[in-house]
Order: C-alpha cells, then structure tokens, then sequence
C-alpha cells in the first residue's frame, strides 16, 4: 500500500492531476479511447500509461471507492513488490521525458550542474587564491559538466514546444474520431 501510494503521489505531481490510486481497480473505455492508446508499457505499467493519457487527452475520469481487502487465504499474488515497483516506476520516469520533457531534463540540467559546482569549486577557489590551475584536468571536468547541463537544458525547451505540437496533434485526432453511431463528441 505504501508503494502504491508513492506511485500515484509521483505520478499525480508529475502530470498535476487528482487521483487516490493509480494501480487498482478497473479500467472502462471507450472505444474511440482505446483506438487512441498507444501500448507501449508491458505488466502493471499499463495503469500508469492508461492515467496518463487520459489526463494528457484532457478525458473526463472518475474514481468510485471500493474496498480494499487482503487476498484470500492459500492464494497466491502474482505480483512482485519490488520487481512491479521499479517497472511503474520507470514507467513513470518514460513518460515524464515523453509528455513532460521540460521537467525531466531540467532534472538532469540540476544533477548535472551541481556536479560541475563541485568538482570545479575547489579549482576556482585555487585559482582566486593563486592566480594558478594546478589541476587542469579538474577543471576541464567542471566545464565540460557544467556544457552538458546546459545542453539537457536547451534540450528539454525544445522537446517541450515539439511534445506540445504532438499533443495538440494528437487531441484533434482523437476528437476527429466518430462516436457511437457516427456523431463526433467533445
């Protein structure tokens, strides 16, 4: 319950939607939806893929409490904790760099950068001191980090203008197809 818990927290963060629990319950949807899915997540990803791209597809969803009970006595899960854990998890994280690339290369730009800062802060300091760059390798360490952080961040502000066309690209598609009995629905 924990896991499950954190899942959706992350994911409900990440894609700024309201949802109590991404990985049980039943799925219903229609079929105009289902023709607009892309299966891409295998095992217990395909909630979170699912979510997804209903909320990217501004979809109405709903959620209706039911009980949460434990498993009968003598049967067996098919679930893996850990192992179903880690693939939603990266789910999670391929989704992020496919429908929020913004966000996940800023993440990258901010590991990358404060990598730079500490491996280069001591050879600035060095240098302010003595005017000397005893330890160039270091420094070209510090710079070439502190590039390749520069360039996840130009590359995230790309990838978010061109995901944004994708997007709008793809919710014309799905309201481009018909409803029930041919009427095409908002």
């Amino acid at each position: 319950m924990l896991g499950n818990r954190l899942l959706t927290g992350l994911t409900a963060l990440m894609f700024h939607m309201k949802v109590a629990d991404l990985l049980t319950g039943y799925r219903v949807m229609s079929r105009r939806f289902v023709k607009s899915f892309p299966f891409t997540a295998e095992g217990f990803g395909i909630e979170t893929e699912l979510t997804v791209h209903a909320v990217r597809l501004l979809m109405p969803t709903t959620e209706i409490d039911t009980r949460y009970k434990e498993r009968p006595e003598g049967s067996v899960s098919k679930l893996s904790t850990w192992g179903d854990g880690f693939r939603i998890l990266f789910t999670i994280a391929a989704l992020v760099r496919e429908e929020r690339p913004l966000i996940f290369f800023s993440g990258i730009f901010v590991l990358l950068a404060l990598a730079s800062l500490l491996v280069g802060a001591p050879v600035v300091f060095e240098y302010a001191k003595t005017g000397l760059v005893p330890r160039l390798p270091t420094a070209l360490l510090s710079t070439a980090l502190m590039l390749l952080a520069f360039l996840s961040l130009l590359s995230g502000l790309i990838l978010d203008t061109v995901t944004r066309g994708r997007w709008e690209a793809k919710r014309m598609a799905y309201l481009a197809i018909p409803g029930p009995h041919g009427l095409k629905l908002p």
